[in-house]
This record gives C-alpha cells, structure tokens and sequence, in this order.
C-alpha cells in the first residue's frame, strides 16, 4: 500500500493535469480543432532561432563524453558564471558563479532549497492565488503552508493580513511574479513594504526568514512593464528561475537558483542545497541544455504572440460581459465567474468543449484561469463559445 503522505497527494492530485488530460480526450472525440484547452500553461511560442542554433554548435564541436557527463552538483562553471554575468548586466548585482545552482527547472530548485531550509512544521506564506504546487511542494518536507487571502480589488499581496500571519515558526516565504494564475506584477512599492515587514519580524522574533520569488515568466511582460528584482530590495532573497517560458523548453527542465552572499548563512546554505539536489535525486541540472541557455541569455520568445492572444481574449470577454484584471505578464486571464461556483462554470465551460481551470485550486473561488498560449485561431472559435455560455447563464437568472 501507498504511504499515507502520497494517498493525500492522489487525492489531491493536480486539476489543470486532470483538465489537461480530459482534453485529451474530448478531442479524440470531437476532434483537435474542437476543443478549446485552456488548461495547461504550456508554450506555443517555438523557442528562439538561438536555441537550435546552440544545440547543433554544440553537438557538433564539443566532446561529447563531456557533453554528457556529471559535473559539480551546482552545474558547469562555466554557465554559473555566464549566468551571474548576465544578472549583473541586467540588474546591476554583483554575482558570482558561487551564487548560482543549476536545477530541474524551477519546480526542482523550489523542492532544493525548501529541503535545504525546513525542519517539520515550519511554516511557509503564501499569497492566494497561488500556484497549486506551492502545498505539495512544502508538504514534501513535513513544513505547512500558510495562505494569505486574496486581494481581489487588484490581486496585489494583502500585507495587512500578511503580517499577523507571520509568527516565529514563520521560515520562508514564497512569491510569484509575473503572477501564476492572475498575469499580475507586484509592484515595486509593495516589494519595498514587503520587504520591510520581513525585516520588522525577524528582529521582533530573532529568526531568519527567506524571501523565496518564483520566477518562471520574468520575461513576459507586457508593454515594457518592470519586474522588481528581489535581491535588490531584501537581504535574504532567493531566487529561483526556469527557462521554460522565456525559452519555450518547459520539457526541458532547465533553471537555477539564486542564492546572494547576503543571505542569512550564506555559505551552509550553498552547501546543503548542492547536498539536496544530489540526495532528491536530481544529482545536477541537465547537462547538455546548461550548455545550451548559456548561449542563449540574450534570446527571447516572441512575446507580441502572447500579446496578441492577451488583447484578443480579454476585449472579447470584456465585450460578453466578463469581469477581469488585465494581466500584465505571464500568459494567463484569471476571470471572475458570472455564478457563485467556480467549479460548476468549468463544468458548463466543458459541455462547450471549453476547457479551464477553477480559481479554486489556486485558493481564490470564484475565478477561473485561462491559459492564453495557445493558437491565435484557437482563441477566435473558443470567443463563440464563451459568449454563448454566459448568455445561457444570464438567460437563466443565475448571474451574480
């Protein structure tokens, strides 16, 4: 028999992979092109020229005993440093190599340094929505997750509610922006705030608390829009960073963690997190795709496909009488239901071969995340749908 830690996670087992495989089978049925997946955040964008360009360069001029063999645990020299010269370029740090750790994307460097930090019953923040896996993640290591309520006026963190969340159990805290599931960025006022409450609490409890900032879509932003780099504003940040959006290689599982010198405990930190990503299994990130982003730090997916999308979803379902906040990054519109139950929407959503995901499983019921990378025709002849939804609910007085 299963242990009783993973008969919890079947239970609760993820609802975008169940919606994502529920389109799956709808289009064996009525085919691909009639059924509209809104699900899964997976990228449609093809991945810049670069990226294939670095592999054939690569493969062509590299050993390849050496290509594919084992390295430091915190990945290649090399990349570390082309990847702390880069941050520095940008953002004006001033990292080493010794700051960077290669990971499986950043799922895996996540369930690295939240190994290298919790003791059973820490407590983690988070800000609802969140990402679904934030409670799997920190369950992994007997921590809990403490959800800080949303702030549906504009999806910024609710501070208020966050500091009287705080306790000395308090260990980390988990960020996310651009923002997974409502596309918003937190500003940089809120940051600076943010930040000050941390600081506020560590000297009232005497501990130390890490900033944890989930960034997977930093390079989807919108109408040159500036995401707050978070070392910058607060001494024991970590960052954890994937190429799976700003390089379409989600597959691929390519990332890393930042880890700043100012940190709180610096040096065992680095240690132990080279200790976790060997012991979780991971041993080192991906050898032959470190190589690979190490050539490509200036590349970029075509975002204005992504902007296309956005404008086009979002005045058509504010024209049908749909209420939403514009994202301002990521890929996804996170919109209010016109009925109290997320989840029944989704359901109605589904006769019409609509496929998305209720704001429920991100900690805020009453919306509904819809994934926009998909084909610009695919979000044309789902519109008809969504119109012909709503109308139906409005027709039956059900509308809140």
């Amino acid at each position: 028999m299963i242990s009783t830690k993973m008969q919890e996670q079947v239970q609760g087992s993820s609802v975008i992979r169940a919606m994502f495989e529920e389109g799956k089978r709808l289009a064996e049925i009525h085919g691909v092109e009639n059924v509209f997946d809104f699900s899964l955040g997976n990228p449609n964008v093809e991945p810049p020229e670069e990226v294939n360009k670095a592999i054939i360069e690569i493969l062509n001029t590299e050993n390849l005993l050496s290509i594919h063999g084992y390295m430091n645990n915190s990945g290649y020299e090399g990349v570390r440093a082309e990847i702390a010269k880069s941050l520095n370029d940008k953002y004006g740090t001033a990292f080493t190599l010794n700051n960077i750790l290669m990971t499986v994307g950043a799922a895996g460097g996540l369930n690295v340094i939240l190994k290298t930090l919790l003791n059973p019953k820490d407590e983690v923040i988070t800000f609802a929505p969140y990402f679904v896996e934030y409670r799997s993640y920190v369950r992994n290591y007997d921590g809990e997750l403490v959800i800080v309520s949303p702030n549906t006026l504009d999806f910024q963190p609710n501070l208020a509610e966050f500091r009287e969340k705080i306790t000395p159990k308090t260990k980390a805290v988990i960020i996310n922006s651009p923002n997974n599931p409502t596309g918003v960025i937190y500003s940089e006022e809120i940051i600076i705030k943010l930040s000050a409450i941390l600081r506020e609490k560590q000297k009232e409890f005497g501990t130390d608390i890490y900033l944890i900032s989930d960034e997977p879509y930093r390079e989807l932003a919108y109408e040159n829009a500036e995401v707050p780099y978070l070392t910058k504003y607060y001494e024991n940040a970590i960052i954890g960073y994937s190429f799976s959006k700003s390089l379409s290689l989600p597959g691929e599982r390519i990332g890393y963690l930042v880890i700043p010198d100012s940190a709180a405990d610096f040096q065992n930190i680095i240690i132990a997190a080279n200790i976790a990503n060997r012991i979780l299994g991971f041993v080192n990130a991906p050898s032959l795709f470190q190589r690979v982003v190490a050539k490509c730090l200036n590349a970029k997916v075509d975002i204005d496909a992504y902007n296309r999308n956005r404008e086009l979803l979002y005045n058509g379902l504010l024209s049908y009488g749909y209420q939403c906040i514009k994202p301002e990054g990521a890929f996804y519109l996170f919109v209010k239901t016109p009925i109290e139950s997320d989840v029944e929407f989704c359901n109605l959503a589904k006769q019409k071969n609509i496929l998305i995901v209720p704001g429920t499983a991100f900690g805020c019921p009453g919306y509904v995340r819809i994934a926009y990378c998909v084909a610009y025709k695919t979000i044309e002849r789902a519109l008809p749908g969504f119109k012909a939804l709503i109308d139906q609910i409005k027709k039956s007085n059900k509308v809140i």
